[in-house]
């Protein structure tokens, strides 16, 4: 049986990760991978009622402490549920926002310690990591134009002032440069068809790559 891969999709706010996560599903599917499509928070109920807590009214307010250790929770369980079993079954496993969430949204947007999240982290997913992450980067103003363009009202994070998504895109590409084996920066300024386009290019090159690698049974 092939190893399954753990391709994660970041980024602030109104830069297309939902439109890109649908195209990267059906386009690992073409390659011939079972897919497993989830988000964080989220992925199982329990995790999705965390959710709910993090983005709703009900947590208006709410300490950053205690933000952070939701997230986690929220993540132990979609680890534990979903995206672990999957890649033991060898299925790939695209996921809208990762860790690397974390450390943009609770860690330079909310001004957590990274120590504090470094040792979350490693208590809940120990050296589990992303194969691939895909950073759809673009202006916050942009970003700011299109959620407004959604209609439907605006979520806890989505109230934050832009001086916060600064920091948060400041933090993503932070992280993009400190990990440049598993990031890549995709401007996601563009249409999303051009977007779509450069992303196709990375995801048939790590098709390629897997396709390289020795079976099990091949390896000495």
């Amino acid at each position: 049986m092939s190893q399954g891969r753990f391709i994660t999709l970041e980024g602030g706010e109104g830069v297309g990760k939902s439109t890109q996560l649908a195209y990267v599903r059906e386009l690992v599917e073409s390659f011939g991978h079972r897919v497993v499509a989830t988000r964080e928070p989220g992925g199982t109920p329990l995790a999705e009622s965390i959710r709910g807590l993090l983005k709703g009214e009900a947590g208006e307010g709410m300490d950053a402490d205690t933000e952070l250790l939701l997230v986690f929770a929220a993540r132990n369980e979609h680890l534990a549920k979903v995206v672990r079993p999957a890649l033991a079954r060898g299925d790939w496993v695209v996921c809208d926002r990762f860790t690397d969430a974390t450390y943009a949204y609770q860690g330079m947007g909310r001004g957590l310690a990274s120590a504090r999240i470094e040792s979350l982290e490693h208590w809940v997913q120990g050296e589990l990591q992303p194969d691939l992450t895909l950073l759809l980067d673009a202006p916050v103003e942009l970003g700011f134009e299109r959620v407004a363009g959604r209609g439907g009202g605006y979520d806890r994070f989505e109230r934050e002032a832009r001086d916060f998504f600064e920091r948060v895109r400041e933090a993503y590409l932070h992280r993009a440069m400190a990990f440049p084996a598993r990031f890549r920066v995709i401007d996601a300024a563009r249409s999303p068809a051009l977007v779509s386009a450069d992303i196709h290019e990375v995801l048939l090159a790590l098709h390629a790559a897997v396709r390289a690698e020795p079976e099990e049974g091949d390896r000495v």
